[in-house]
């Protein structure tokens, strides 16, 4: 039976989180949980996010989180969410400039104040259904149409320029990485427990993923 691990440093949709990924593959374990010996032991970690990169960095610094996703993303699949994707990049500008686990090489950038489509002002934060455009032939997509919407809640996101590690794409304003992906390791801006159809079929495709592109 597979293992599913969610890890707990109290930043994130954990309940529906795991909800969605119990409906999606009934016959895996699914923790929520902080218990880094329990993270070690799954087959599969998610790490989710809401809230502000520099209270969830903190957290993750006291609770030993951001070595121990360090460790475990070297050797199984592992997803992030939201937050969970930005904390794995470099660094992102919000609260004044905070340092990511640096996964990733991306910059996180503010939406701005004065967004704009065309002559439409946008509101930030960035809140309902975009496309997503596939940037890579990844099996996190599959059975995922291309251009297939998905749910987002963000006033921050990855730099979509020059990034070679964008697996999916969208716009707001701006083109964003929606995706980015690189060996073993997806993270998605979106909240695919949120995202109906696609997103569970995201979250279902990850649990049959093997860490190979």
């Amino acid at each position: 039976m597979k293992t599913v691990a969610i890890i707990d440093y109290g930043m994130g949709n954990l309940h529906s989180a795991r909800k969605a990924v119990e409906h999606v593959a009934p016959d895996s374990t699914v923790l929520v949980t902080g218990d880094a010996a329990k993270i070690r032991e799954a087959d599969r970690v998610i790490l989710p996010g809401v809230g502000a990169i520099r209270d969830c960095m903190a957290e993750m610094h006291r609770l030993g989180v951001v070595d121990l996703v360090r460790e475990v993303s070297r050797d199984r699949p592992f997803l992030g969410i939201c937050v969970g994707m930005q904390a794995l990049m470099a660094r992102s500008e919000e609260n004044g400039g905070v340092e990511g686990i640096g996964l990733f090489p991306s910059e996180v950038r503010y939406f701005g104040d004065n967004l704009r489509e065309s002559d439409e002002r946008l509101k930030v934060p960035h809140m309902g259904w975009n496309q997503v455009w596939h940037s890579q032939d990844h099996p996190l997509w599959q059975k995922i149409p291309d251009g297939d919407r998905f749910y987002f809640v963000h006033s921050f996101y990855a730099e979509a320029q020059g990034n070679a590690d964008m697996a999916g794409r969208t716009r707001y304003g701006v083109d964003l990485a929606a995706a980015v992906g690189k060996d073993n390791i997806f993270a998605v801006q979106f909240h695919p427990e949120k995202s109906a159809r696609a997103g569970l079929q995201l979250l279902e495709n990850f649990t049959n993923w093997t860490g190979k592109s």
